[in-house]
């Protein structure tokens, strides 16, 4: 009996179980959002712990059985839910948020994703209606003014101007501070980015903490800008779009000059004649403006100006100053940007295809450029695998002159009637002493063609809901074809007649004792490509540990292989005049002075990362990788860990906060290697073709005095970061904060060495570096409501980096300079230090003045102040009222100096407000006290006249470094954008999804350092001298300006964008 009973219970159980697991069943569907399958997403079977997460189409799968009730949550979209029925099937579609831009799923380094609230270190995302709203077509200065921590500067202008893209300030002293631009999760250049159409681009992840860019090794030491371009929308249809823009560009400001005194040299006679009295310096080709005031100096009402032109005839103007009438010499530029796309795809594919098309033609006649980009981007998933890649191709031709014309124009008086001058060539120029930058724009070209292809493939493969592969390769070409010209310009002997105005007692001159502006025609090309291929194999592996712990592991590796080629020739001296080839070169240049070169580079790498979170507000990250790189001899080790807290999810009391709604924590440290300093076979430290070879008696091999250290290894920067977020009244006022500090060890430097081992420098590590700042990002939302929305985006930013060690028994390290200024790195002073020459002053600050009525200066360079500025606000105002949007940007930065040229030729030519001001018939008096403490009442050279002045200004004070330090703090107002889009109703009827029509402006106003807004404190003040974003290099010496660079210019345009 107990037999039989112990069967039919076991019997019953077994049928129980049987009953119980028929009706657990598979279910299985899509979660979307935005038109797209979205990864990451929760779905938990209500009431219990049993639950997945969407894989990276957004797909999930689990157990349930029919009347079962499915839960789906996202970070900053409405939960969803839905009852398992009679179907194995259930998707979900989740709403999108006013928040979705800045919590949806973050892509960071190697395009792992994570949540917002799993990022634990800074990032800021810029979105493409950002970075077009101003239609700027360079889509790094884009980004300027709207992202805390990123410093942008456009070092020059013209139509392919140059940037500098700098994340947190300086980490090396003579290596890489620039950040490492990449381009859908490719490896890429700031070059490459500067001439993709902003118009692709989906977003701009700038990476700032280091934590976040770990994964990316050496090259991610500085901060990663993060380019995603646009995809195909999954939704099941197509779309049409078209975009057009038309800019006018015009000079913002050249340098202001003094309007006191015309042209002439007060230590020349002058011209004499007609109205014209004698004695006056007045000469009409002069380049100074030593010449006599325009009031109560007796000249008449006009005056010739410039050489006789071809009959022989001066041409005349009135004796008055002409208010920046170098700007003349400048035209109304038109820059034209054009494109449209196709867009296409279903839940499981994807294509996109994108034209564009720009043409610039500058406010300097003949320099232009002509830009075409293509880009396709496709996807497909099928099954478990899946497929995405894109293709970039774009092709530029540019044709600049040389822009050394614009110290050609600062020299001129400020009576000149410039454009009167513009068929006149070099015989007939308003000066003898400099070209005609007329003829200089058409005689003296370069001229580039270049074409970049850049190829990506990526491949996927889902092994199960918890394993997955990927690979993504990536193959750039980049290939350029240069030359450039000068022509020929000789001074002409012929006698002329100035008749009847007599000049050194005669009325004849000859052009070539005047001093002439004769120039050697030349021709010079090189070809250059690069091969950069990229690739990186990763598995992924996504676990729930326990009910509450997730774990996401990324293991994988890194292949990098880098070719370039170099090749150039040319010589001066062409046998036909007009025609440029390399064989029309009568003197061809030394080979030793030409480029020849071919370099490779390679680099591999092992990495590993790991995510854990603990429920959905406690979260860790900690990478680490490998990195062997074929420029130094040993591989290295780079570990960053993170980790993140948020508050408002952890505690009840927080939870549905009507004040607090948001809040974390987070903080990280890293240790990265940067070894950007070493080149190419440096190591190897191989011969140098000698200076003159192959003429004379010199073989082709030459010991290189300059030699690296073969056992030479990375700098290490050590970055401790922590941060915080908080959102308030469901986010209507945000607040984030970041405070870090860098300490670069093992700094490459050139160190000296001994005479007696023949070397000049040896690059070895030596010295340390400490760079640490905070940032402040402020978001408000003052009004909101059905028709009107008011925010307000401000940025705060301020670092300092100051050098902590060096060389034993060395204080600084000379990065470029000259007799009067140069910029060091120096022990115990912020980098880059700017010195030079000083005024000798008493305790008070007084310049000492010696018996002659000059100042005294120092023997030895001086610290005048430093290349980067103390900090930098950005402020970004968007007002929308029903279909129309206002936005203005603007960023205000101060604290820094800089050398100008600018200032240092004006002072040479007469033309610097601090020449004028006073009578110089009375010579000049420099502000000052004596040895014994007394005021200067002495003029400089002890010399009573307009001669003293002269003297004092062209040589004395010009030949003091501090004389041409200039404050360079500049508020500028960035964009200004205003745009109207059509309601939909209105549109709907023409098949348009969107119709938007907008004018805008881009640096419409800028405000220097002059004494009107912003006071000087930092130099003198900035009178126009160049923009102080301006630099003579894109490198690390910064706070040098004006060495060939065109003047700052503004926009003002208008732009239409539709879809179908």
């Amino acid at each position: 009996m107990r037999s039989k009973f112990k069967w039919i219970f076991t019997l019953l159980v077994a049928f129980t179980m049987q009953f119980s697991f028929a009706q657990q069943k598979t279910v299985t569907g899509t979660v979307i959002s935005d038109g797209a399958g979205l990864p990451g997403a929760s779905v938990v079977i209500k009431g219990t712990s049993q639950g997945t997460t969407t894989d990276s189409a957004g797909k999930y799968s689990i157990k349930a059985k029919e009347g079962d009730v499915l839960v789906v949550t996202f970070i900053g979209k409405p939960e969803q839910s839905a009852t398992v029925g009679a179907s194995n099937v259930v998707n979900f579609t989740l709403a999108s948020t006013d928040q979705v831009i800045d919590v949806v799923v973050v892509e960071g380094a190697l395009g792992i994703k994570r949540t917002k609230d799993a990022v634990v270190s800074a990032q800021k995302q810029v979105g493409n209606k950002e970075l077009t709203q101003a239609a700027n077509p360079n889509a790094i200065q884009a980004l300027t003014g709207k992202v805390s921590g990123l410093q942008i500067n456009t070092t020059s202008n013209g139509v392919t101007a140059d940037t500098r893209i700098v994340i947190r300030g300086n980490r090396s002293i003579t290596g890489n501070n620039q950040a490492l631009v990449v381009i859908d999760n490719a490896i890429s250049s700031a070059a490459v980015l500067a001439q993709l159409p902003p118009d692709i681009i989906e977003n701009v992840n700038v990476i700032k903490g280091a934590q976040g860019s770990a994964l990316y090794g050496e090259q991610g030491v500085n901060g990663v800008i993060l380019v995603t371009t646009k995809r195909g929308t999954k939704k099941d249809k197509f779309t049409f779009g078209l975009n057009s823009s038309v800019d006018f560009e015009t000079v913002s400001f050249v340098p202001e000059r003094q309007m006191q005194y015309g042209q002439g040299w007060a230590a020349d006679p002058g011209f004499a004649g007609p109205d014209l009295p004698a004695g006056t310096g007045f000469v009409p080709w002069e380049n100074g403006s030593w010449g006599p005031a325009f009031e109560g100096a007796g000249m008449p009402a006009t005056v010739p100006v410039g050489m006789p032109q071809a009959d022989g005839n001066f041409l005349f103007t009135e004796w008055k100053p002409i208010k920046d009438n170098i700007k003349q010499f400048f035209k109304t530029g038109v820059i034209l940007q054009n494109g449209f796309n196709f867009n296409v795809g279903g839940a499981d594919s994807y294509a996109f295809l994108s034209v564009n098309r720009q043409t610039t033609d500058f406010v300097v006649d003949g320099d232009e450029l002509v830009r075409n980009s293509f880009l396709f981007k496709a996807g497909k998933k099928v099954g478990k695998f899946s497929i995405d890649g894109n293709v970039n191709y774009i092709t530029q031709r540019t044709s600049q002159t040389d822009s050394d014309l614009m110290d050609d124009l600062i020299q001129t008086a400020i009576n000149v009637p410039v454009s009167r001058f513009k068929n006149s060539g070099n015989e007939g120029h308003w000066t003898v002493y400099a070209q005609n930058p007329y003829w200089i724009s058409k005689a003296a070209r370069f001229d580039n063609r270049s074409n970049i292809m850049n190829g990506i493939i990526s491949l996927g493969y889902d092994f199960n809901k918890h394993i997955s592969a990927s690979y993504r390769g990536n193959i750039q070409v980049i290939s350029s074809e240069a030359q450039s010209h000068r022509d020929e310009f000789t001074n002409i002997s012929t006698e002329f007649s100035i008749a009847p105005y007599d000049y050194y007692g005669a009325t004849i001159e000859s052009y070539e004792n005047l001093g002439g502006s004769a120039t050697t025609s030349s021709y010079f090309a090189n070809q250059s490509a690069s091969r950069n291929f990229y690739g990186d194999l990763m598995v992924n592996f996504d676990y729930m540990l326990t009910d509450k712990i997730n774990m996401k592991v990324n293991v994988g590796n890194n292949i990098q292989d880098r070719l370039f080629r170099i090749t150039s020739q040319g010589g001066t001296n062409l046998d036909v005049l007009g025609f440029y080839h390399i064989t029309n070169v009568l003197n061809p240049t030394n080979p030793s002075l030409l480029n020849n070169a071919k370099t490779r580079t390679r680099s591999v790498a092992g990495f590993a990362n790991l995510d854990l979170a603990y429920e959905d507000y406690l979260f860790l990250n900690a990478t680490g990788r490998l990195e062997k790189s074929s420029v130094i001899k040993d591989a290295y080790f780079y570990p960053s860990v993170g980790v993140s807290f948020i508050p408002t999810k952890a505690f009840a009391s927080l939870k549905d906060n009507s004040v607090l709604n948001y809040a974390k924590i987070n903080a990280s440290y890293t240790s990265v290697g940067n070894s950007s300093a070493v080149g190419a076979y440096r190591i190897t430290n191989l011969s140098v073709l000698p200076s003159g070879f192959p003429f004379g008696n010199l073989s082709a091999y030459g010991y290189n005095p300059n030699q690296t250290d073969a056992n030479i290894k990375p700098e290490f920067a050590n970055t401790f970061e922590v941060g915080a977020q908080l959102g308030f009244f469901k986010d209507r006022i945000t607040l984030e904060g970041s405070y870090y500090i860098t300490n670069t060890k093992d700094l490459m430097t050139n160190a000296t060495t001994s005479s007696a081992s023949g070397n000049a420098t040896l690059l070895t590590n030596v010295g340390d570096l400490e760079n640490k700042g905070f940032e402040i990002d402020l978001g408000l939302t003052p009004v909101k409501t059905k028709d009107f929305k008011w925010d307000l985006r401000a940025s705060y930013t301020t670092y300092k980096t100051k050098v902590t060690a060096l060389q034993n028994g060395v204080n600084s390290v000379n990065l470029q300079s000259n007799t009067q200024i140069g910029i060091f790195a120096e022990v115990g002073e912020e980098f880059p230090l700017i010195k030079g020459t000083a005024f000798i002053r008493d305790d008070n600050g007084n310049i000492i003045v010696d018996g002659n009525g000059l100042p005294r200066r120092t023997s030895t360079f001086q610290k005048l102040g430093k290349g980067v500025p103390d900090y930098i606000i950005g402020l970004t105002n968007s007002f929308e009222y029903k279909g129309f949007k206002l936005t203005a940007v603007a960023d205000f930065r101060t604290g820094a100096s800089a050398y100008s040229f600018a200032k240092n030729l004006l002072y040479f030519t007469g033309g610097d407000l601090d020449t004028a001001g006073f009578d110089r018939t009375q010579g000049y008096v420099v502000p000052g006290v004596t040895p014994t403490g007394d005021v200067n009442t002495t003029p400089a050279f002890n010399t009573v006249g307009t001669v003293g002045v002269l003297n004092y200004f062209t040589t004395t004070h010009r030949a003091v470094g501090e004389a041409n330090i200039i404050d360079a703090a500049a508020l500028k107002i960035r964009e200004l954008s205003l745009s109207y889009s059509l309601p939909k109703k209105l549109i709907e009827k023409a098949g348009l999804e969107t119709f938007r029509i907008g004018v805008q402006a881009r640096n419409p106003f800028v405000f220097l350092a002059d004494g009107s807004l912003i006071k000087p404190k930092n130099g003198l003040a900035n009178n126009s001298y160049g923009d102080p974003e301006a630099s003579n290099t894109t490198g690390n010496a910064q706070g040098i300006m004006n060495i060939g660079q065109y003047p700052t210019t503004r926009t003002l345009g208008f732009n239409v964008n539709l879809t179908f």
